[in-house]
């Protein structure tokens, strides 16, 4: 993902964050990794589901919790969307093989990324997101 200059914003709904998941999807490339953070029900899935949307993916997108990875191939490029909450740190990753993933031909997408961030490429795009004050309303802070 080259050039994507977002940093802070905020969503108050659900079309904000199909938005900015659209957005996501168009200008990834392979190699990319999204490391998503945040706690129970600020919206991971679900951005998510946006990103596969916009790498034209028809699959239904769920939180893999209990099988940790599970792979798209059906879009523009494969997706790899991992939920690593069961884990307990970025060791437990590579054991299962992920640094072929994180190093691959597709998107990872990973959600509770900070349990792994010790084993993350450098040039991941962290992003943050944070219930806000009114009720839908999420705090997106994007790094890279």
């Amino acid at each position: 993902m080259k050039e994507l200059k977002i940093e802070r914003i905020v969503n108050k709904s659900e079309a904000d964050t199909r938005k900015l998941g659209l957005e996501l999807a168009e200008k990834a490339e392979a190699g990319d990794v999204i490391a998503l953070i945040g706690d129970l029900g600020t919206g991971k899935t679900a951005l998510t589901r946006y990103i596969a949307e916009g790498l034209g993916i028809k699959d239904t997108i769920s939180s893999p919790t209990f099988t940790i990875v599970k792979e798209y191939k059906s879009g523009r490029l494969p997706l790899y969307h991992f939920d690593v909450y069961r884990l307990g740190d970025g060791e437990e990753l590579l054991d299962i093989g992920a640094e072929e993933y994180l190093y691959g031909d597709g998107i990872c997408v990973i959600e509770w990324a900070d349990i792994v961030a010790d084993v993350l490429p450098e040039d991941a795009i962290a992003i943050n997101i944070e219930y806000g004050e009114n009720e839908g309303e999420r705090i997106v802070n994007i790094t890279r």
